[in-house]
């Protein structure tokens, strides 16, 4: 994640809790924030690092105490794919052209679904605002999902009579992962929210990945 990344990320996030507090001083008292002993929410996410895709998911908490609450997050990246697993795919790609004659293409992605669960603290904000901060570990599941094309055929369960992926290009390993981010949480109506949210996340892997994803979740507190 490069540092410009970084700052947009908070940007939006300040940006959010701006528009959240403004809407917050327009509406009536009586949808305040209450306290609740969960929340369970939808989300949608932009993912970015060293591609840009889109993250799903669905988040769900439990109150400990006042201002803690457990938090459990599943969810799946369309793409994570790091610049070796790029880099492997192109030496293939060369040495697939050095021996045959048909024109050699090929697409890289690095899917990855997830689960974490760790501990979100909630800060004292206005009624209806409440921003906060996480942190969580868990596992992902990463699959390196690297096709070539000879001639503009798929002919990546062929490959073996010209040379053999290692697993750096191909296979599917569960990894430790750690989760960290920020956010804030609008009381949008009675027991609906509007979360908007960053999240930091590092992928043990042999080659590290590291994802960044903003976006929102929309659900209920119970």
């Amino acid at each position: 994640m490069t540092f410009g990344k970084l700052k947009t990320a908070v940007a939006l996030i300040v940006a959010w809790m701006a528009l959240a507090g403004a809407a917050d001083a327009q509406l009536p008292a009586s949808t305040a924030n209450t306290s609740s002993k969960g929340y369970v929410e939808a989300v949608a996410q932009s993912a970015f690092g060293n591609v840009t895709s889109q993250s799903f998911g669905a988040e769900l908490g439990a109150t400990l105490a006042d201002g803690l609450q457990l938090f459990v997050e599943g969810g799946m990246i369309r793409d994570a794919a790091t610049s070796d697993i790029s880099a492997g795919a192109t030496e293939i790609a060369l040495a697939l052209g050095a021996l045959q004659p048909a024109a050699v293409s090929y697409a890289v992605k690095e899917p990855v679904s997830f689960g974490v669960a760790g501990l979100r603290y909630l800060f004292s904000g206005s009624a209806r605002v409440q921003p906060y901060v996480l942190a969580g570990g868990g596992v992902a599941r990463v699959k390196k999902d690297v096709t070539f094309q000879l001639g503009g055929a798929d002919a990546t369960g062929t490959l073996s009579q010209y040379v053999t992926l290692g697993s750096d290009l191909s296979g599917t390993a569960t990894k430790p992962m750690l989760s960290v981010g920020a956010g804030a949480v609008w009381s949008v109506w009675q027991k609906l929210i509007v979360d908007f949210q960053y999240r930091y996340g590092r992928i043990f892997d042999d080659t590290a990945i590291n994802t960044s994803r903003a976006g929102a979740g929309v659900g209920v507190r119970f």
